[in-house]
């Protein structure tokens, strides 16, 4: 998924002079391509997000549309109040591209978790955030990124994620694609969780339950018209997102919801708990131990309805 989206990063340059790549210490191998062919449009700086960050605003203001890469912890956490002040105060359209968004980066431990990201990139007026399922999907991103008005936030996935979306998606940033029509349980999902919640409602399917999913790859802005018209009816609404449960996914849906005066049903929420994750090892341990696995999906829904 990475290279796809970087890959898409230069191919837009070719045709937009207003692209420019920003990246803050990756490997030397990154975008080779379009560092040889556009060298005045590929910045690499070093450590220094804040100070990327503080580039892509200036040179938005002065035109440019600028994309900025690095890990996902380091390009929100680290340089919070850049992204704030330089970037949303001023509804700059800089686009910042995570590396690694959940618990990718499982094997390096709590401090490149990226577990809060949604939390805290949506809490910024002007700001939109964006976690799509697979590399077919961050190509439709890309191609409508480009005219996105304001700061936008890409969380980027492990890569190599299977392929859910279909060629047919209308992918418009703020809407949601309804990948599986809901019976009485509804699954909204977004990121590497849609394609885990398919599989969980083909195992309900096989109990007798018909659980629809709902792919939000937009966390904000939400699509709130989506769950006005799917939500009411339904025995059980279930959130699913590899994020804290605190001001992710589920909490945006939840505040929409209840702003919205939509009378909710059950509700069953999925994440990440209360915790800095202390294990080390792959992002599909995590999964497990965060019970965000198909079959653990399935039987948390199905105990949650009695069935």
């Amino acid at each position: 998924m990475r290279n796809t989206c970087l890959n898409k990063v230069h191919d837009l340059a070719k045709t937009d002079p207003r692209v420019v790549f920003i990246g803050s210490d990756l490997g030397v191998g990154t975008l080779k391509a379009m560092k040889a062919e556009m060298p005045d449009r590929f910045i690499m700086e070093g450590i220094a997000e804040q100070n990327i960050v503080g580039i892509a605003a200036g040179m938005a203001l002065d035109g440019m549309i600028p994309y900025v890469n690095t890990i996902a912890t380091f390009i929100t956490r680290r340089c919070y109040e850049q992204v704030a002040v330089d970037l949303c105060v001023h509804n700059l359209p800089v686009r910042l591209i995570g590396n690694g968004g959940g618990v990718v980066y499982a094997p390096l431990g709590a401090t490149h978790l990226a577990i809060e990201d949604f939390a805290i990139m949506r809490a910024l007026p002007n700001m939109a955030v964006v976690a799509v399922s697979d590399a077919e999907e961050m190509k439709r991103l890309m191609d409508v990124s480009l005219d996105w008005p304001g700061p936008l936030y890409i969380r980027l996935a492990k890569g190599g994620d299977p392929v859910i979306s279909q060629p047919t998606d209308d992918f418009r940033i703020g809407k949601a694609i309804l990948r599986r029509e809901p019976g009485r349980v509804l699954m909204v999902s977004t990121g590497a969780t849609t394609e885990r919640c398919l599989k969980a409602a083909e195992i309900l399917a096989a109990a007798g339950i018909e659980a629809g999913v709902l792919h939000m790859h937009t966390v904000k802005p939400l699509d709130a018209e989506a769950l006005r018209a799917l939500v009411p009816g339904r025995d059980l609404l279930v959130t699913v997102e590899e994020h804290l449960l605190a001001g992710g996914l589920g909490s945006a849906v939840l505040e929409c919801l209840v702003d919205a005066g939509v009378a909710l049903p059950k509700v069953l929420r999925l994440g990440i708990p209360d915790v800095f994750p202390k294990e080390y090892g792959l992002q599909e341990t995590m999964f497990e131990t965060f019970g965000l696995k198909a079959e653990q999906i399935a039987a948390k829904v199905r105990t949650t309805l009695g069935a």
